[in-house]
């Protein structure tokens, strides 16, 4: 293949440029060409050597053209051979099943050029599973994550959200590429069927992960939230004011409203105003940590405005999935260990009562250290106590 600057285009430029493989970012021919980053990769591609040479776009070796050579030298033999078979009693030339050797090292080659090419494309992924995981694969994505180039996720409550190709297992034949949404921290098929047969493996396990903790500043979402689903839930209405979509909200075969959910004119207590939230938590911006989930982000069943019960058939289940503290220092775990026994969360131990009345670190300083049991030496002599016996003296003559 050639560009439109008539240069010849490289094969993985060329595999990148096929269709269902925008996901895929070019690996460096310099990270190919380092050998620590192919450790372990020759036992599980077949014809390695010769794949790695069409990656790399170079020419085979000497030793390669002269066993051709032998080859295409006894299958000339063969050719002889099968010519005086296919011949009669008076010369004629019988026609029969039997193929030329030409034709026979023409199918070979054909065979074995499919053959190499698959293993190409299967030594290719499973370094660019490595590759993408390293400082110049991982901007490489990031570029491509800023233009969005991945998509975004389907669901409604992430308000569009960000997504990035995700693989279900390490190991080629596994499961085919999925997208990780970092917003609601779930995993889901691309919508175009061209992505089907594109293998998982190829991005791996760790990239997903990886990518959201190299680059905490992305913003997930450059919707924000245009629908105010957040208003629905009490924590983040304060005021407990019924939201505009519902005040408003009739029947369709009459002007009465409909109900409020509250059976009881009574009302109902605001909950309590949060603490002051953390703007980091675990090296992540907390506006970062999972903006999908929690309050005012999970679908509620409703009939006629009226919320479905948990125990009814229809009911919802398995809500926790979706679950997310609405005070983010619920999370901190290290900040409440230390609350806890006691201590400095940056890392400097000290010593002193813990919220739960017990010096922890005290106890722990004050704890008495086995004594150290040493072995007796015998002697020769049999003696284990006492100054080791003088030397022998040698005989004065």
């Amino acid at each position: 293949m050639s560009t439109s600057s008539g240069t010849p285009e490289s094969w993985i430029s060329s595999f990148c440029a096929l269709l269902g493989h925008e996901y895929f970012a070019e690996v460096s021919e310099e990270f190919i060409e380092d050998d620590f980053n192919l450790t372990g990769l020759q036992n599980q591609v077949p014809m390695y050597k010769e794949a790695l040479e069409m990656i790399l776009d170079v020419e085979p070796e000497d030793e390669d053209e002269e066993e051709d050579e032998e080859d295409r030298d006894e299958e000339e033999e063969e050719e002889d051979d099968d010519d005086a078979v296919m011949r009669g009693e008076n010369g004629e030339r019988l026609t029969g099943s039997y193929r030329r050797a030409s034709e026979r090292q023409q199918l070979r080659l054909a065979n074995d050029i499919r053959v190499i090419e698959s293993s190409a494309e299967l030594l290719y992924g499973l370094i660019h599973q490595r590759y993408i995981t390293s400082r110049p694969g991982m901007q490489q994505m990031a570029d491509k994550y800023g233009l969005h180039h991945f998509g975004s996720c389907p669901r409604v409550f992430c308000n569009g959200a960000r997504v990035v190709p995700v693989g279900c297992s390490d190991s080629p034949g596994q499961e085919t590429v999925k997208l990780f949404c970092p917003s609601c921290l779930d995993i889901y098929t691309p919508p175009n069927s061209r992505f089907q047969s594109v293998d998982g493996a190829f991005f791996g396990t760790t990239f997903g992960y990886l990518f959201f903790m190299t680059f905490p500043e992305y913003e997930l979402s450059s919707k924000g939230d245009p629908l105010n689903l957040a208003a629905t839930n009490p924590i983040y209405n304060p005021n407990h004011e019924q939201p505009a979509a519902t005040k408003s909200r009739s029947s369709s075969l009459t002007s009465t409203p409909v109900p409020t959910c509250s059976p009881t004119t009574e009302s109902v207590a605001p909950p309590p105003p949060l603490p002051p939230q953390p703007a980091m938590i675990n090296g992540m911006p907390t506006h970062n940590l999972a903006p999908g989930l929690g309050p005012g982000k999970i679908h509620e069943n409703r009939i006629y405005g009226f919320r479905v019960a948990e125990r009814a058939r229809t009911g919802p289940r398995m809500k926790w999935l979706r679950d997310r503290p609405a005070d983010i220092n619920e999370l901190d775990e290290s900040a409440r260990y230390h609350e806890q026994y006691g201590g400095d969360p940056e890392g400097e131990i000290f010593s002193g009562d813990g919220a739960n009345g017990t010096g922890h670190f005290d106890q722990l300083s004050r704890r008495k250290k086995a004594p150290v049991r040493r072995r007796r030496k015998v002697r020769p002599d049999g003696a284990t106590n006492g100054p080791p016996p003088p030397p022998p003296q040698g005989d004065v003559g």
